[in-house]
């Protein structure tokens, strides 16, 4: 599918969402590609997402809503939510862990991501964050997740000198695929649907203008 611009569709009209699977799952999510190089070999082993082609990120929500449920109003709503937040610079600059189960990047202040989250949430509240099942929601850039305790703690110290990680977010980006982790389905099949940037003007308003 090729990538979509939520600013390009008509306010109310369906869109290709509509025809993909109907199990698929949606995200919202901060892309990192500077996190790339210091990650990826370890997450292309260690990340069940990382096989289904999520790259590097923090979550902002997920699960989304179903992708056949995403359409133009939804859209618009997602533009003019994000557009509300300013574009910010952050550092990845600590290795946390989640008991020995996943280990992962935190940012060095993660108020902004969290005020992303809890917007979002706001915004969709049918749609909680890890299907509410998570009693604080801790911004977090996974490492890995699998059961091999040694690689993981091997890819800790790995990453560590890689530290710090500087980047800047401008969009959310959403996107799209089957539930995470099941190795029967074909890999890489997780795919952006749309980037909704941050401090973005409403269409047909200038920055800057007054009324």
């Amino acid at each position: 599918m090729a990538e979509m611009s939520p600013g390009a569709l008509p306010g109310g009209a369906a869109w290709s969402g509509a025809v993909l699977p109907p199990d698929w799952e949606s995200a919202l999510l901060v892309a990192v590609p500077e996190a790339e190089p210091a990650v990826a070999e370890h997450r292309a082993r260690l990340d069940s997402s990382a096989r289904d082609g999520v790259p590097a990120h923090l979550t902002v929500l997920y699960p989304f809503l179903p992708p056949a449920s995403i359409d133009g109003p939804v859209l618009a709503s997602l533009r003019r939510l994000f557009a509300g937040f300013a574009p910010f610079d952050f550092a990845l600059d600590r290795v946390s862990w989640f008991g020995e189960d996943v280990v992962w990047l935190g940012p060095r202040d993660d108020s902004p991501f969290r005020a992303l989250i809890s917007g979002a949430f706001a915004a969709f509240p049918d749609c909680p964050p890890y299907g509410g099942l998570i009693a604080e929601v801790i911004p977090h850039l996974t490492i890995g997740d699998r059961d091999d305790v040694a690689a993981l703690h091997a890819a800790a110290e790995a990453v560590r000198g890689h530290l710090p990680v500087e980047a800047r977010v401008t969009a959310v980006t959403l996107m799209a695929g089957p539930a995470p982790g099941n190795t029967a389905i074909p890999p890489g099949q997780w795919r952006t649907l749309a980037a909704f940037p941050l401090g973005a003007p409403e269409r047909g308003q200038r920055r800057g203008s007054r009324g």
